[in-house]
């Protein structure tokens, strides 16, 4: 079963390699383009999953591109992302048909997590990231199944949840707040501990046989990693 594919748009050529190996690391396959035109040619020969596009680029901006993409009579997920944080380009991103408008500067995590989002809501829940593993912990999305070894673990649905999100962040540390956005759905400041407390209800049930795959980083957030 393949992964998603995404196509970044963005006339940087150090934010489209950031970027693409953030994605990249996550499980998608990425696709790069330096402007509008570029990615109009590659969206003419194949079809992605998702844009990821710039507003400001030369020769065709991010709103020019999208338009042009929706009036071509594709429905391609996109997401747009600008310095700007004017209200009014934001209405109208969403009035062209994105998806989501993620402001610059912006966190890789969070973006990942908005990006796995908008998959979730515009692709078949079969064809995202479906079966994911990370050491010897597999995740299977559709069959709401955990496996250590091979052995099922019970998860209630809030230890699965967190669970998923770290597993589709891998290798990077996921901050407290942006857990607490993907899992409790909490997106103002909260001193809660509910966090820290089903991190250590995933580490009684999945550190076994040597295995203490899920670190604690002090001041930054949580990390599962494959050993």
């Amino acid at each position: 079963m393949s992964s998603p594919t995404i196509l970044i748009v963005d006339d940087e050529p150090g934010v489209r390699d950031l970027l693409s190996d953030a994605l990249g690391m996550s499980g998608y396959i990425t696709l790069t383009a330096p402007d509008g035109i570029e990615a109009l040619n590659i969206l003419h020969r194949q079809s992605v999953d998702l844009l990821l596009i710039d507003i400001n680029m030369p020769k065709m901006d991010g709103f020019e591109l999208l338009e042009k993409h929706r009036r071509d009579g594709h429905n391609t997920a996109a997401i747009l992302l600008s310095a700007r944080g004017d209200r009014s380009d934001i209405t109208t991103g969403l009035k062209l048909g994105a998806d989501d408008y993620v402001t610059k500067p912006f966190g890789l995590e969070e973006l990942v997590l908005r990006i796995a989002a908008v998959l979730r809501r515009t692709m078949p829940s079969q064809s995202v990231n479906a079966v994911m593993q990370c050491g010897p912990i597999t995740l299977d999305q559709n069959r709401h199944l955990v496996k250590f070894k091979d052995e099922p673990v019970e998860l209630t649905q809030t230890e699965f949840r967190l669970l998923e999100e770290l597993m589709m962040r891998s290798g990077f540390v996921v901050s407290k707040e942006a857990l607490l956005r993907a899992v409790w759905d909490i997106d103002f400041e909260s001193n809660t501990s509910v966090v820290d407390t089903y991190i250590s209800y995933l580490r009684k049930k999945l550190h076994q046989d040597d295995f203490e795959g899920i670190h604690t980083v002090r001041g930054a957030g949580f990390q599962l990693l494959a050993k």
